[in-house]
């Protein structure tokens, strides 16, 4: 076993001193970390990687025995995406319209409700708080698809299954929303503040708007975030919910092409493997992009909560 390098320094007038030199087993130590995340790396992005390669590949080249992970002789990505979008009468586009409409509302509304309850439960004191916050923590840890069959019931009562209403109503619940946004909102806005602005003469509501939203801009974007995928990935509850397929996710309508193309295998099956494939490319663009474009308005909320 080797000694660790000690370098003697003395300065006039105080005694010595021994400093251990430790770059080594630190320069180890991140180098461990950096292997460890690039194997993390390569884990998540070798799926995706395939994705963006056989998109561009024929039927032939998707079953002809070529390199999964590399492109084929012939990129057919112009081809693949007109095939996917006039494909039964241009049905796909539909799905992506749907899946946008149902995204947006129901994660703007699941967001707009996480928002006024988290904040609620944080700084207000009301009978029963403790125990509404435990029933919150509660549903957390219950399964979304496991309350899918009791709210189809509930839905079918009251005739709303097989409409865009079956999919968004359940959306607008986000209980780890709330409860993200209490614990936000509780450490991020002073009591103090909301005393002044209340001593100023500013409303309850006033000083929400005024005061308490704009601190919790980083908390709101990451709910928006998080819901607005959960709802675009969403399959159980629709594939439940709906029968009509001009309604349908584009998760249930690929869902839907892949059980096709299990069932006919090579007439036809192959062909529509293409389409599949690139259909499911196409379906995680715009939450890549939603990622980016709110990624900066993050930041820059948690940079402003520093600063402050």
């Amino acid at each position: 076993m080797s000694a660790t390098p000690i370098e003697i320094t003395e300065t006039r007038g105080k005694p010595r001193k021994l400093v251990e030199r430790r770059s080594a087993p630190r320069t180890r130590g991140r180098a461990s970390l950096n292997i460890v995340l690039a194997l993390l790396v390569v884990y998540f992005l070798v799926p995706f990687w395939w994705l963006i390669v056989n998109s561009s590949k024929t039927a032939a080249g998707l079953f002809g025995g070529d390199n999964a992970l590399w492109f084929a002789d012939d990129i057919n990505y112009l081809g693949n995406l007109v095939d996917l979008f006039t494909y039964g009468g241009g049905i796909y586009a539909r799905w992506l319209a749907n899946t946008a409409l149902y995204a947006v509302l129901g994660g703007m509304g699941a967001t707009v409700l996480a928002v006024l309850a988290g904040y609620g439960f944080a700084k207000y004191r009301f009978a029963g708080r403790r125990a509404a916050f435990a029933i919150l923590l509660g549903a957390v840890m219950v399964p979304t698809t496991a309350l899918v069959i009791p709210t189809f019931v509930l839905f079918a009562q009251v005739g709303w299954t097989n409409t865009i209403w079956a999919v968004i109503f359940p959306s607008l619940l986000n209980p780890f929303g709330v409860y993200l946004m209490n614990v936000y909102a509780r450490d991020a806005v002073p009591d103090e503040l909301l005393d002044a602005a209340r001593v100023d003469g500013a409303g309850e509501f006033r000083t929400f708007f005024r005061v308490a939203l704009p601190m919790l801009r980083p908390a709101i974007v990451t709910v928006l975030l998080l819901s607005v995928v959960a709802v675009w990935n969403n399959y159980f509850l629709p594939l439940v919910m709906l029968s009509d397929n001009r309604l349908f996710p584009v998760t249930v309508g690929i869902g839907v092409w892949q059980s096709t193309a299990s069932t006919y295998g090579a007439a036809g099956g192959q062909t529509l493997w293409s389409i599949i494939i690139l259909g499911s490319l196409v379906s995680v663009i715009p939450l890549i992009i939603a990622f980016l474009a709110l990624q900066k308005y993050w930041r820059g909320g948690l940079a402003i909560g520093s600063l402050k």
